[in-house]
């Protein structure tokens, strides 16, 4: 399926006939974001409807479909990260459903060697066991947990590694704390961790099944207001607005975007600090192991972006006016290097993704984070260098369209 996704794009890519006008571009850019979330809120649907499932029944294959329904929803939501960088709306809002890493130690029993960050007051606060709890002297009722609460409870006391809710916090609630370092493994949660009474594991079941739920439906219920956002057809949201003005700018904000994830977003914060810190505390997402195809999906996006296209989860492939074809119209030449960036990228995070899910012999990304592991650290290096090689063709790409001064954002990180 990941190759596919690629080499499809690809051969639109190929048989581009006439240039489209920018308005079109930035037209059809807004059809892409109103995809990728509609696609997001369908798979967390999905995802909450097998964890309302797991907790209706505990059970061993009931834990194991809301695992495989996380995964799933973690395929759409990825590829649009890449429209938070230049949209305000999204960025002022993402922080409630991707925030990470995270103190896990603020939602429930974790190991008593665990780490965490210095200072934070609520590392070891365990939500799930607390009625309430008392901050810098404000006493927070917390015997009903509920989406509100928990989405006021991000960034308690100042902290962001105070995170309450989002795929991450889910994440955990499902695969448990991943104990074994740089070494094979994921997290262990058992399903007995939900059971009631005497076969209840963890202590609190009935609190963690009530976080589970609430924490679920706050997922949804924010990915529906940002569907709304890019619906069509409506006269206040943020897409008429952006589509309203010059469509230069939304082209400025496809490219920053596309530049910013690949660069400060993912070569930076996503691969090179944990690779530099040898740290599975900075995996992204850390308690499943499924941080490898995190990374391949952002930048899936980014291509996307670039290609004007993008295929559903129902296997419907959109298609439409891009910046790749505003490109190839205005510089065949840098057309065929970006492309050439593009591909390079998709190679190097694809030898990832491979590699994690051999058969045998797996390493997954935590494991190639490992000082002293040649193979797996040269994959990464790899792959940061890709991406830094690919923000460059997308500042070749802007310059070719005549959108300058782009400075993709770096996250204070030098390459």
């Amino acid at each position: 399926m990941r190759c596919k996704l690629i080499a499809l794009a690809m051969m639109f890519y190929g048989s581009i006939a006439v240039a489209a006008d920018e308005q079109a571009v930035a037209e059809n850019y807004a059809d892409l974001a109103y995809a990728v979330y509609e696609d997001a809120l369908i798979t967390a649907q999905q995802l909450q409807t097998a964890t309302d499932a797991l907790l209706a029944s505990p059970s061993e294959e009931g834990q194991q479909a809301a695992k495989a329904a996380w995964k799933q929803a973690r395929v759409p939501y990825q590829q649009s990260e890449v429209f938070r960088f230049g949209n305000s709306v999204v960025d002022d809002w993402e922080g409630q459903l991707n925030a990470w890493p995270l103190d896990e130690g603020l939602i429930d029993y974790v190991a008593s060697d665990y780490s965490f960050e210095l200072g934070n007051e609520g590392a070891q606060l365990n939500i799930i066991s607390r009625t309430e709890v008392n901050i810098g002297g404000e006493v927070i009722d917390m015997s009903t947990l509920t989406p509100e609460l928990l989405a006021s409870l991000n960034e308690l006391a100042g902290s962001e590694a105070n995170v309450a809710t989002g795929y991450h916090a889910i994440e955990f609630l499902l695969w448990g704390q991943d104990l074994n370092g740089t070494s094979a493994g994921a997290g262990a949660r058992s399903y007995t961790d939900y059971m009631a009474g005497n076969d209840c594991t963890g202590g609190n079941c009935d609190r963690r099944s009530d976080y589970l739920r609430a924490v679920t439906q706050l997922l949804v219920d924010d990915l529906v207001y940002m569907v709304n956002e890019w619906a069509p057809g409506k006269q206040d949201n943020y897409r008429s607005k952006l589509l309203a003005g010059d469509s230069q700018e939304v082209l400025d904000i496809m490219l920053f975007g596309m530049g910013s994830l690949a660069l400060g977003e993912l070569a930076g914060e996503r691969l090179k600090v944990s690779l530099e810190a040898n740290s599975p505390e900075d995996e992204h997402d850390c308690f499943s192991d499924n941080t490898h195809n995190s990374h391949f999906y952002n930048a899936q996006g980014i291509f996307n972006v670039y290609m004007g296209s993008y295929q559903r989860v129902n296997g419907e492939m959109l298609s439409g006016p891009s910046l790749a074809d505003l490109v190839k119209a205005k510089s065949p030449a840098t057309a065929v290097s970006v492309k050439a960036a593009f591909e390079l990228t998709a190679k190097r995070l694809q030898i990832m993704v491979d590699r994690a899910e051999q058969t045998e012999s797996a390493m997954k990304y935590d494991q190639m984070i490992g000082e002293g592991n040649e193979e797996g650290n040269k994959i990464i290096r790899d792959s940061i260098l890709a991406l830094v090689a690919e923000t460059r063709a997308i500042e070749e790409a802007a310059r070719a369209i005549n959108v300058g001064n782009l400075q993709p954002d770096t996250a204070g990180h030098e390459f």
